[in-house]
């Protein structure tokens, strides 16, 4: 019997030379398949922007067709296969530059919805929005936040509500465009 004592600084270099892990391989296989998942839940105009392989782009639209479970299952495995075979960094930078932009614009709504309700709260959210949007039409921002609180005791139809809504989003993306000019 030959027994070599083992030498624990040995195992460790044979740990680095044998790559990554099952488990390892596994969850990049897994998030290359998310990826897909991402891709073929696209809006159809982004998708059209983004820069995909032909296969790739066919096999993401094929997938939107399905209905079927099982079809469905297997036709995003299939598309993570073909993930495993391209560079999938550029798609998912892709991804996050849409996301980020739709963030940014959900954002921008909220703070506009936000803004509405502080106008017809109080007065005091007039002035303070003046100040913060000199150009806006402060006359006409009064004529709806008025047919706003009409409305509202009425019981009629939103139309002042989005109208009012309509021009504050309307005075914040012309001041955003200004801060951006200047």
């Amino acid at each position: 019997m030959n027994t070599k004592p083992i030498d624990p600084a040995d195992s460790s270099d044979d740990d680095s030379e044998r790559g990554p892990s099952r488990s390892q391989k596994k969850r990049e296989v897994e998030a290359l398949q998310d990826l897909g998942n991402q891709l073929v839940t696209l809006p159809e105009a982004q998708l059209k922007r983004m820069d995909l392989p032909d296969e790739l782009r066919a096999a993401v639209v094929a997938c939107r067709k399905i209905t079927q479970n099982g079809a469905l299952r297997r036709q995003k495995q299939f598309i993570g296969k073909l993930m495993r075979s391209i560079d999938a960094a550029p798609i998912q930078a892709q991804l996050d530059a849409f996301q980020g932009v739709n963030a940014a614009e959900t954002a921008k709504l909220h703070q506009a919805e936000r803004w509405r309700e502080r106008l017809i709260a109080g007065q005091a959210a007039m002035t303070e929005f003046l100040d913060v949007y000199p150009r806006a039409d402060a006359t006409r921002l009064r004529q709806l936040v008025r047919a706003t609180h009409d409305e509202a005791a009425k019981n009629k139809s939103p139309r002042a509500f989005r109208e009012l809504f309509q021009l504050i989003r309307e005075v914040m993306q012309a001041s955003a465009t200004k801060n951006e000019a200047g």
